[in-house]
């Protein structure tokens, strides 16, 4: 397809988008008592504080956290999507006044959907994942993500097109076309929109099944009946061995391709003139990318305030709870300076790691504008994207490079806890500081990675910060490991959702309710 048709249908997209938006008057639509919802606004700030998420996956995770524990504690009835979404309204996660009753009806169905295909395994794994993707559907639903959809696949053809895998020609022969095209798709919604698994599977099944979001009966049994294995198909897909690889290359291409979806996202009806004025288009590019850097640099504030008071409150929990307790039981003198390093040091290591990131440059802005400016124009020669695949090593290196890993594994460590012992540490206070300091590390790197987003130019390295990489990076794959178990088994929340959030949201439920009574009671005074 030629870049001009395509670019054509990608801007119809983003028109369809913008009047499937708008909300025409005389539609009814979910309306929530003000009060009541910053009451539970609130309260769900406060939750995102405790249970901190990148930014763009507190809605869904939001959604998820409420449909399982609303699955839980009330039973499955036709009222039921229609009291989910006034929660949803009430906690802020969507807007008053804008979800339609149309849309009621579409989520009853998508609950529907995935408590069917539920029947067809009783593990503990599938179910999760099932509430994972209803999760997806439901935000998917409200919020239209039409453009992002759009972007996504226009981004993946047209790096598809250019794309030169180089390699050893036996790995090159393992990656058919359809596999190679699948893991772009994937690639692309993880480098430009950060999307996580359940939202990327959601869209992996759209391409398997055309009619998923509305499936026939054949279908749904289908599913139901082979969701384990369709499960792992997935899952295999999402782990693919070049995966990493793919992440990288769409990674490096993303930012033309955002600053052309905030460009034409402006005014969809008048972009195709835009493409006949080169200067004006220009202009509207760099206006693009400061607004963009704006909203990074508040994301960036934001996410160094709340992963700070994450960290300095959960580790306030793990000494009071956890680390005072047993040191008394083992008979320890409680160190007031060990105390005020270990809840003090993880925070500010957040801080530093999240604020000293380069986010922008002149250089890069410029590079940035030629590269949207590419895509636009229709070329006898399209742009090369070069992959290059793992190559094969020897026994003996790998047996070498592992060795040298796990030389400067041990080093980070004992290094650490030997500076920890001279500070008069207790022996568990040392490894509850190194399991958070880990924890803050990964999520550090996380987050810095992410500040990068306008950035195509590769980041400068030295000496020094080669060095510091080689000694932190174990202790980066020690959180990582320990991120993933805490969200998984994470007691603390689940404490937090049952003897907390339950009556909290019934009284909320009820406060409501009380108050609508009384407004319908005085309406009757005329």
């Amino acid at each position: 397809m030629q870049t001009k048709q395509r670019v054509q249908e990608l801007i119809a997209e983003y028109q369809r988008w913008y009047r499937k938006a708008d909300i025409k008057e005389t539609e009814d639509v979910i309306a929530v008592d003000e009060v009541i919802a910053r009451v539970a606004s609130f309260y769900e700030k406060i939750r995102g504080i405790v249970d901190w998420r990148e930014e763009h996956l507190l809605r869904k995770t939001a959604i998820e956290r409420i449909l399982k524990r609303r699955m839980a504690t009330n039973n499955f009835d036709e009222d039921f999507a229609e009291r989910f979404l006034s929660e949803l309204v009430r906690g802020g996660h969507f807007p008053n006044r804008r979800i339609t009753y149309v849309k009621v009806e579409e989520i009853q169905r998508v609950v529907e959907k995935y408590l069917f295909i539920l029947q067809g395994s009783p593990k503990k794994e599938i179910e999760e994942w099932l509430f994972s993707l209803a999760a997806v559907e439901v935000e998917e639903e409200l919020s239209l993500p039409l453009r992002e959809r759009a972007l996504i696949n226009f981004m993946t053809e047209d790096l598809n097109e250019g794309l030169a895998i180089n390699g050893r020609k036996s790995v090159q022969e393992t990656l058919s076309e359809e596999a190679k095209i699948l893991q772009l798709f994937v690639a692309v919604q993880r480098a430009m929109f950060k999307l996580d698994n359940a939202t990327i599977t959601f869209h992996i099944l759209e391409r398997f099944y055309a009619d998923w979001q509305n499936p026939s009966q054949e279908t749904l049994e289908y599913v139901r009946d082979n969701v384990s294995r369709l499960y792992e198909n997935i899952k295999k897909i999402l782990d693919h061995p070049y995966a990493e690889k793919f992440y990288q290359t769409a990674e490096k291409f993303d930012t033309p391709y955002l600053l052309l979806h905030d460009v034409i996202s402006s005014d969809p009806e008048k972009f195709e003139q835009l493409l006949e004025q080169p200067a004006v288009l220009e202009e509207e590019i760099r206006q693009a990318y400061n607004r963009r850097h704006s909203r990074l640099r508040g994301r960036l504030m934001r996410a160094a305030f709340y992963s700070t008071i994450s960290i300095f409150i959960t580790k306030i929990l793990a000494v009071l709870a956890v680390e005072i307790p047993v040191e008394r039981y083992f008979g320890e003198s409680i160190n007031f300076i060990a105390i005020g390093l270990s809840v003090s040091i993880p925070a500010l290591l957040m801080l530093v790691l999240v604020l000293s990131v380069k986010t922008t440059s002149r250089e890069n802005f410029e590079r940035v504008t030629i590269e949207v400016m590419k895509i636009l124009q229709e070329r006898d020669e399209k742009t090369t994207y070069t992959m290059a695949l793992p190559k094969n090593r020897s026994g003996g290196v790998i047996g070498l490079v592992y060795g040298f890993y796990g030389l400067t594994f041990l080093l980070s460590f004992g290094v650490s806890v030997y500076i920890l012992g001279r500070l008069h540490f207790p022996p568990f206070s040392i490894f509850v500081f190194l399991m958070f300091l880990s924890l803050v590390l990964f999520g550090g790197t996380r987050i810095r990675q992410r500040a990068r987003e306008l950035m195509i130019e590769p980041e400068k390295e030295n000496f020094a910060q080669n060095l510091l990489d080689i000694f932190s990076l174990p202790m980066i794959q020690v959180g990582r490991v320990l991120s993933a178990q805490i969200a998984r088994y994470n007691i603390v929340l689940l404490a937090l959702n049952f003897l907390i959030e339950v009556p909290f949201q019934m009284f909320v439920e009820f406060l409501e309710q009380w108050r609508g009574f009384l407004r319908e009671k005085k309406e009757e005074i005329h």
